[in-house]
């Protein structure tokens, strides 16, 4: 049983992350992406929005950006946005540059 705690508790390692936006004036908390979601990334709100309906509420720190809820949702108040972690930047520029714009260009005067 701990195991399992362990294992839900830890940070998964993902290639891609998602960032949901949720327009909350116009969800009506259908929980229709809730049921949606495999990273349990969305949640309903304890507060309820202009029209009287509590609404969706998300957790972009679990979001993997499968764009599920956005799919379900009966009124197209979710957005998701998928981001990369950041690659190092490889420096790609040849050692011998110089002679290779000389030989271009020609010689100089």
């Amino acid at each position: 049983m701990e195991d399992d705690i362990n294992k839900s508790s830890a940070v998964k390692e993902r290639k891609v992350k998602g960032k949901v936006e949720i327009d909350v004036q116009k969800c009506k908390g259908c929980e229709l992406c809730i049921s949606a979601c495999k990273e349990h990334a969305l949640s309903l709100s304890d507060s309820i929005n202009i029209k009287g309906y509590r609404y969706i509420i998300s957790n972009n720190d679990v979001c993997n950006g499968c764009v599920n809820c956005a799919l379900v949702c009966p009124d197209a108040v979710i957005t998701v946005y998928r981001t990369h972690p950041k690659k190092k930047p490889v420096d790609i520029t040849p050692t011998d540059i110089r002679e290779q714009l000389q030989s271009i260009v020609g010689p100089s005067k």
